[in-house]
């Protein structure tokens, strides 16, 4: 038996995948569901050279990690709901100083408390929207406890690349999930560090914030002996304050999303499953994706012709893949079932225009979506009783308050 065959959560993968991605620094706050997370750094990060810190509060735990980042280290956060709440401003401090970080979303039931050991798929339009200003984020979600450690070496991966804050939506459907999993010799993967000034200190002008044709500047670390700023305002290619100059502004701000949609090949990931023939193609993430294959196998063998579109990465969002399938002959309609009241529905349908119904299957009450509850919308579809303008309101809410 393989000495990389393991047993372990969505959590624990989750920390090794940024121990062999090469994460050597994590600052966090306990929050369920995600303190697994911190509590495998805590142990990892000193046997291979890093560095743990448990902040005061999840402010202070992104600020740090920040600041590690700058000083040349791969660093990482994690938390949930009301934590991803607190890190916004910094989130945003991240993304306007071109910060590689990683930060983890363990996504529980919302809002405020919630529900704190229970699922949910809520944040999916804070993660895109939750900082102010218009910004640019790269966001992935992963489906299954394998998964949890790939797309963690490859949110890494893509911080670094394009010099960003990367979020990584899981849930806690997937961060307490126990499976097997074969971890690979961190040798063999393939990883990526930040752009480096191509010169010594001394030998040249740095400009911090000078782009290339990636549109990615080079990112010297503090205490190398460049001379940088990181300024949180409008700044020029030399990190001084254009607050007043609109076309530096305007370039700086096209520029923090152009470094991630010219690049749209290397950020977008999805998967698809029995599409060819599909009449309903079924758009799903995260842990509901597994529910929504399932659907697609029980469905497939009863003589329905369903089709899953899974989306691996959220943010930028799979538009151009929904347009294509909405424009598909064969297509009837395209449902998504989500772990909220429905959210990247709103995506989908603006991706897929007027050419085919989009259906919200949303589930809100903290469990999984099983796949019965997708078969159950999908034949009440074909009766004609399901529609893109269907009210679907909780049976007890009908018995409060419609009766």
């Amino acid at each position: 038996m393989s000495s990389n065959l393991k047993l372990m959560s969505g959590n624990e993968a989750v920390a090794e995948g940024a121990i062999a991605a090469g994460v050597r620094f994590f600052a966090g706050y306990p929050i369920s569901p995600s303190t697994e997370i911190a509590e495998v750094m805590s142990r990892r990060l000193p046997e291979v050279g890093g560095k743990f810190i448990q902040m005061e509060d999840e402010i202070a735990s992104i600020a740090a990690v920040i600041g590690a980042s700058l000083t040349g280290v791969k660093a990482m956060d994690a938390t949930s709901g009301p934590g991803f709440s607190l890190k916004a401003e910094n989130l945003g401090l991240a993304v306007m100083l071109e910060t590689p970080l990683v930060l983890v979303n363990v996504q529980r039931v919302g809002p405020s408390t919630g529900i704190a050991t229970l699922p949910a798929q809520g944040d999916v339009m804070m993660a895109r929207w939750g900082t102010h200003g218009d910004h640019s984020i790269i966001a992935l979600a992963p489906w299954s406890v394998e998964e949890a450690y790939y797309l963690t070496v490859k949110a890494v991966n893509l911080s670094e690349q394009f010099r960003t804050p990367v979020l990584l939506m899981s849930d806690a459907i997937i961060g307490y999930m126990k499976e097997r999993v074969i971890l690979p010799d961190p040798a063999t993967l393939e990883l990526v560090e930040r752009p480096r000034p191509r010169f010594a200190a001394g030998e040249g002008e740095y400009l911090p914030y000078g782009a290339d044709s990636t549109l990615v500047p080079p990112m010297a670390a503090y205490g190398e002996g460049y001379h940088w700023y990181a300024n949180s305002s409008y700044h020029d290619q030399h990190g001084f304050e254009a607050t007043a100059n609109n076309r530096e502004a305007e370039y700086l701000l096209w520029r923090l999303h152009a470094k991630i949609t010219e690049h749209r090949p290397e950020v977008m990931m999805t998967e698809s499953y029995e599409l060819d023939d599909a009449e309903i193609v079924l758009f799903a993430y995260g842990s509901v994706a597994r529910s929504a294959l399932a659907a697609v196998r029980q469905a497939r063998q009863q003589g329905i012709k369903l089709g899953l579109l899974r989306a691996q990465t959220l943010w930028p969002f799979a538009d151009l893949e929904v347009k294509a399938i909405a424009q598909m002959p064969n297509v009837k309609a395209i449902m998504v079932p989500e772990l909220n009241m429905g959210q990247m529905v709103t995506e989908v349908r603006a991706a897929a225009g007027a050419h085919v119904p989009v259906i919200s299957l949303p589930h809100y009450d903290g469990t999984m979506i099983k796949p019965a509850s997708i078969l159950a919308s999908i034949d009440r579809f074909y009766r004609g009783e399901l529609t893109e303008e269907t009210r679907q309101i909780p049976e007890l809410a009908i018995a409060r308050h419609y009766s």
